[in-house]
């Protein structure tokens, strides 16, 4: 196990350089140059020589790279000129936030997915399981602004159960007190990921079902909900830790789209507002964390699932 947890680790150090010398491309890839980016096209030659100087745009690329990197090590992403403040800044402000509604949709998707998944494998093939494979593939396909916007239009603005607009409260606790604010995005999110979960919940649970250990637990005389439960459940979760890690990346792009649907005071707004006036400090800053979170997802749902099921140690 200890061999498989290094190799890991020496698999996500190598996709965190690459991510970097991506990122640090970017950065002279800017329009004109990194400085005619930020201080405007009509920028003097001096006020361009100043800003290279200043953010060491002067020197060779491979001393720019270091120092790009040990800025990093330090937790600087940069320097927004547009909100005058640091980037890490920015993003330490509404990260909370954003794991706040990233992790309350992942906990409703899975408490939905799990009993759904397990409902169409064990009545397969039955009116039941064609109507929640239905609706799981509209769900599926249906644009996430596009379900924001359903949502809205039926709950809020038909029936006026929820308001139309996210909590903006400048911390989670502010934001918690109005839990009304918080269903319709946390809805939106989750709907999408129940209806990929539950497909491959119930897949995972029909692969457990027709396993020998089950006709043995049943051969023994245990009752149908025990041999359900206590072995073919368990057996087909362990799975689910890997397809949590690798939905990590369509959930945090879900959710800059919800934010910017419900007007919520997340990362995701940050990123859609400086796209929005390119400010590209805090979009690279932002773009960096996030493949450095997906990362680091896919390699804990690898840890757990190696954790989980010991026949993947060997």
């Amino acid at each position: 196990m200890t061999k498989y947890l290094l190799g890991r680790l020496g698999q996500s150090a190598v996709v965190l350089v690459i991510v970097s010398l991506v990122i640090f491309g970017l950065v002279h890839l800017l329009p004109g140059s990194p400085a005619k980016a930020e201080l405007g096209i009509k920028a003097t030659p001096q006020a361009i020589a100043a800003f290279n100087r200043l953010n060491g745009f002067d020197k060779p690329l491979w001393v720019q790279y270091w120092v790009y990197v040990d800025h990093l090590f330090h937790g600087n992403l940069g320097f927004s000129y547009d909100e005058n403040a640091p980037v890490t800044q920015l993003f330490m402000a509404r990260f909370p936030k954003s794991m706040l509604l990233v992790g309350l949709s992942l906990v409703v998707a899975v408490v939905l997915a799990i009993p759904l998944g397990v409902y169409q494998a064990v009545r397969r093939n039955g009116v039941g399981d064609y109507m929640l494979t239905g609706a799981s593939f509209g769900l599926y396909s249906f644009p996430t602004f596009w379900l924001g916007f359903v949502l809205i239009a039926l709950l809020s603005v038909s029936l006026h159960l929820f308001p139309p607009t996210a909590p903006s409260g400048n911390s989670v606790f502010a934001i918690l007190a109005d839990w009304r604010g918080l269903v319709l995005p946390v809805m939106t999110l989750a709907l999408v990921s129940v209806a990929a979960f539950s497909r491959y919940m119930r897949s995972s649970m029909i692969d457990a079902l027709a396993q020998d250990y089950i006709r043995t637990a049943r051969a023994k005389g245990l009752s149908e909900r025990a041999v359900l439960m206590v072995h073919a459940l368990r057996n087909s979760l362990i799975p689910m830790a890997t397809m949590i890690g690798l939905s990590l990346p369509s959930i945090l792009g879900g959710a800059l789209v919800t934010e910017q649907v419900y007007n919520y005071p997340g990362v995701g707004l940050l990123f859609f507002d400086a796209a929005g006036r390119s400010d590209f400090p805090v979009l690279l800053g932002l773009t960096l964390v996030g493949a450095v979170g997906v990362v680091i997802g896919n390699l804990v749902a690898d840890i757990a699932y190696v954790t989980l099921d010991p026949r993947i140690r060997y």
